[in-house]
């Protein structure tokens, strides 16, 4: 079982988790104003993690570690034949884990992959602190990038997962997107617009899910500035719109609330992962209940209403697994209660393909 403070790559946990670990650690109660953060950076990490160092952690049967092993070799680099995880291979990241496990236990910290901000209270000594960083490092074939590993004040921010994190004056927690997280954005927008392949229907089409991706994203986040509702992406987009023949003022500006869909937020509302816990713990109540709590709206609703089961197979519902909102009549207009099902999504796919009569078996 990997550390509780690691939230990448891993089942059941994420980015929010992290977020909202951050949170508890630097808001008012925490007195967050007085502390500091290392913002640790582990030079080339999946470049030069020692197979050694992952083989002599990894707890599994021979033939696991025989394929993982096969793995390790399958992506090295002829400089370095007994360091690094296979360039953009699936396994790296779970690799990275297994070789990193446990640099949390050095010092109150939250780490995601090779990520990790480490919290210092006034009287913390860095010095020391990242001298035992730098030893469980070295164990592993690793080292500290001196040039990009410093230590900030948690009133001057720092950027982590793509958020901008402070501590007001006010010694209120501030999270929005981070400067290079708006700039990606603004720069995937405008590829789309801008294109001379597309329509403004198409267009808008192809605009919704990455906008909503990225507002999903950051729904937990203070997105009140205007830079951060995209405002004038928005008006950019509206305006290259209204260059078609035949597009009026009226139809530009619903094409446009097509392609930038609202997405409800709340800051710090993200209900963070309990402990250790893991899917694979058996634990489904759990699971299966912490679902209607990262869904909005109709969708927690209705998972509340089928005491967190599928409406269509009763089963519960497992982390990994996607909620699907079914509509009983049909009619995707009809957004009463009792016409919505929180069903899987094979479940879904299974009530479309064979198109049942009637309700979906409770």
């Amino acid at each position: 079982i990997f550390h509780a403070r690691s939230y990448g790559f891993r089942t059941g946990r994420g980015a929010h988790d992290a977020q909202m670990y951050i949170f508890t650690n630097l808001n008012k109660g925490k007195k967050g104003i007085t502390k500091r953060v290392i913002e640790l950076d582990i030079k080339k990490c999946f470049d030069r993690i020692s197979h050694k160092s992952i083989m002599d952690r990894l707890i599994a049967p021979a033939h696991v570690k025989k394929g993982v092993f096969r793995c390790l070799k399958a992506g090295i680099s002829p400089e370095f034949p007994e360091q690094g995880t296979p360039q953009g291979g699936v396994v790296s990241p779970l690799l990275a884990n297994i070789a990193l496990d446990g640099i949390e236990d050095i010092h109150p910290s939250v780490r995601y992959a090779d990520d990790m901000v480490i919290f210092l209270k006034p009287k913390d000594d860095a010095g020391k602190i990242l001298q035992k960083v730098e030893k469980f490092l070295e164990e592993r074939g690793l080292e500290i990038s001196q040039e990009k590993t410093k230590i900030t004040k948690t009133t001057d921010g720092f950027d982590f997962l793509g958020w901008q994190m402070r501590v007001k004056p006010s010694g209120t927690f501030h999270c929005k997107p981070s400067a290079d997280n708006h700039r990606k954005i603004r720069e995937k927008i405008k590829a789309v617009v801008n294109s001379s392949n597309y329509g403004a229907k198409v267009k808008a089409k192809k605009l919704a899910p990455i906008v909503r991706g990225w507002r999903n994203y950051h729904k937990w986040c203070d997105m009140s500035d205007s830079r951060d509702s995209l405002w004038f992406p928005n008006k950019a987009a509206k305006r290259k719109f209204l260059i078609e023949k035949k597009m009026n003022r009226y139809e530009a500006v619903e094409l446009c609330k097509k392609a930038f869909p609202t997405v409800r937020t709340k800051r710090f509302g993200h209900t963070m992962v309990t402990g250790t816990k893991s899917p694979y713990d058996g634990d489904l109540v759990y699971w299966s209940k912490r679902k209607s709590t990262l869904y909005d709206n109709h969708t927690s609703k209705a998972l509340k209403r089928q005491n967190h089961s599928c409406e269509y197979c009763g089963l519960m519902f497992n982390c990994d697994e996607s909620v699907h909102l079914h509509h009983v009549d049909g009619n995707h207009d009809n957004w009463k209660l009792k016409n919505l099902a929180a069903i899987h999504q094979s479940c879904h796919q299974q009530i479309h393909w064979s198109k049942p009569k009637g309700k979906p078996r409770g």
